[in-house]
Parts: structure tokens; sequence; C-alpha cells
């Protein structure tokens, strides 16, 4: 009798396990779409963007995504996707893309969104992501802070909102950790991508003195190029973009929230939830861009102290401070 309740045990625990595989979604079968307010050219959405092309290449999913959509047509594309039986839809929602995005998720509870916002998740199935890369941006600005000469740094940044705040925040107090004599200028352009303005700031900025430059927005390397003034990018590696300026930056790397947030939906375990997590350096959603050729330009001492704090961040025993209120000119 024992060995008969043992056994049945057993097919029990093998039927339910079958079960439970069942309901995982195969990659092949799972639709995720992207909505993006700006062109994928721009470092924030190309992020989101280069993330979700990698699961899908890695894993076989189907993917599909609009760019440029403007305020008047981000609902509409939204409830696209979702009567057309897309699984995941993520995004930017900041501004614009804030409302809509919301509404359309309580419209299609059965749908996952995932939307970088500077607000709380919204029960049952809308999470939001941000780009917490403060932790490289602060060891950019340990490098401005030990080569600047002239002790005036440039920041040119898109809005001041929480998002870029605690970014250019971070930079700055990198900077002071290794040179309390250090001054920043910034530029907040009003606008997530206008190369125009972002280089004419830029300008401004190397005619007042700066001789290191943040670039937080796309535009900025043609004013560093021009006057031969170094620059670190923001989001993505931006090396190829001006080899000769680009030292580094802090790299947004999307796919592990991309790819959690799949994995999540595909096995049923999908919940609203704040994915900060996900965007850190603990979990690989955040790094330094590599030197290139500044590997061998940069002191050797500054590497150094450079990659210990790095793996100090990484093992927990340091921890950059999350500032996010407007950062204005000294």
């Amino acid at each position: 009798m024992k060995k008969f309740v043992a056994l049945f045990a057993l097919c029990l625990l093998v039927l339910f396990a079958g079960a439970a595989a069942a309901d995982v979604k195969d990659y092949k079968d799972f639709k995720l779409a992207a909505v993006f307010q700006t062109a994928i050219e721009e470092p924030w959405d190309g992020a989101i963007h280069q993330a979700c092309l990698k699961v899908q290449k890695e894993t076989g999913i189907v993917y599909e995504f609009a760019e440029k959509v403007g305020a008047a047509d981000f609902e509409r594309v939204l409830r696209e996707y979702a009567e057309r039986g897309f699984d995941l839809i993520v995004g930017d929602a900041f501004l614009a893309g804030e409302e809509p995005s919301r509404r359309v998720a309580k419209e299609y509870p059965e749908v996952a969104f995932a939307f970088g916002s500077e607000f709380t998740f919204q029960e049952p199935n809308y999470s939001v992501f941000d780009n917490w890369i403060h932790e490289p941006s602060y060891l950019c600005g340990i490098i401005a802070g030990r080569m600047t000469k002239s002790n005036t740094l440039g920041i040119v940044a898109a809005i001041p909102i929480a998002e870029v705040n605690r970014l250019v925040n971070a930079f700055k107090e990198g900077a002071l950790s290794v040179n309390p004599a250090v001054k920043v200028k910034v530029a907040y352009i009003g606008s997530w991508f206008d190369p125009p303005k972002a280089k004419e700031a830029a300008l401004a900025q190397i005619e007042s003195g700066v001789d290191l430059i943040f670039a937080e927005r796309f535009g900025v390397f043609e004013a560093a190029k021009e006057h031969k003034i170094l620059a670190f990018g923001n989001m993505l590696d931006q090396h190829d973009l001006a080899p000769e300026v680009v030292v580094t930056g802090p790299v947004w790397d999307m796919y592990p929230t991309v790819l959690h947030s799949v994995d999540a939906v595909r096995k049923g375990e999908w919940k609203a939830e704040d994915l900060r997590e996900w965007s850190m350096m603990a979990k690989g959603g955040a790094f330094l861009a590599p030197f290139h050729e500044f590997e061998q330009k940069l002191p050797a001492e500054l590497l150094k102290e450079v990659r210990d704090l790095e793996a100090k961040i990484l093992a927990g025993e340091f921890t950059v401070p999350v500032v996010e209120t407007e950062l204005k000119t000294d």
C-alpha cells in the first residue's frame, strides 16, 4: 500500500510538472512590441530597441516596433498592438506618453506593459523602468575631475526631471570626490532629441572655459571635435561617433530588463513592479563603456582608481548617492 501511495504521488508530481511546463509560452510564439516617441537613433529609445533586437535574435520571439510616434497617435498605436495579441508592450512613457500608456494598460489587463517612467507602477499589469546609470556616471565624473585643467566641466542635458538629474548630479559628485575645486556649467536643452541645440549649448560652454563635457544628450560631439575637447557619451557606447573625443560614458543595457520581462510573461509570473534593479550595475543593466584607444591615453593610476571603485560598486561596498534635484550652474 505504501508503495502504491508513493507511486501515485510521484505520478501526480510528474503530471503537475508537465502541466506547469505546458503553461510556459514558447519563445517562438511570443510577441513583443515597442512604441517610441523619438527616432531609434536617439540613445534612450535606442537602448531599448537594441535590447529588444538582441532578445529577438537569441530567443526567436516576434518583435515589432514603431518610432517617432507623436502624442496624437500614441494611444492608437498602443491599442493596435494590444488588439493584435502582443504579449508584452514596452517603450518610453515620459511626458506625452504617460497618460495614454497607462490608460491603454487598464483597458487590456491581459497584456503586459513595461514603460520608462518617472512615476510608480500601476496594478495589475503596468511595470516601470528607468535608466539607473548614475553609478557609471559617477565614475565618468571621477575621470573628468582628475583630467580637467580649467576645473570647469560642462554638462549638456535634456530636461530637468528625475532620471536626467540623477545622472548629472552623479557626474558632478564623482568629479568633486577627487577634485573639490571643480565647477560645472549645466545646459538643459528642453528636448529629448535636438542635436543642433545640444551642439549650440556645448559651443557656448566651451567658449566659457569648459574643457570636458558630459554629453547627456545627442549632438555635443560635433562641438567637441571642432574644439578638440574631450567628452563623455551617454546610454550607449558612442565611441564610434567621435573616436578622437569620446573617452567613455555610462551605458544603459536594457537587455536584462527586457529578457526578465519576456520570461516573466511567458511563465505567467508578470506583475506590476518597479524594474529598476535590472538597470543597475549589479544586474548588468549599467556599466562603463569601453575606453577603446583611451585605455592607452589615460594615466594608468586613473584607470586603476576607476576600476577599483567599479569593483566596490559591484560588490555592494560603495553606494553612489541618488540626487534627483535640478542641477544648477556653479
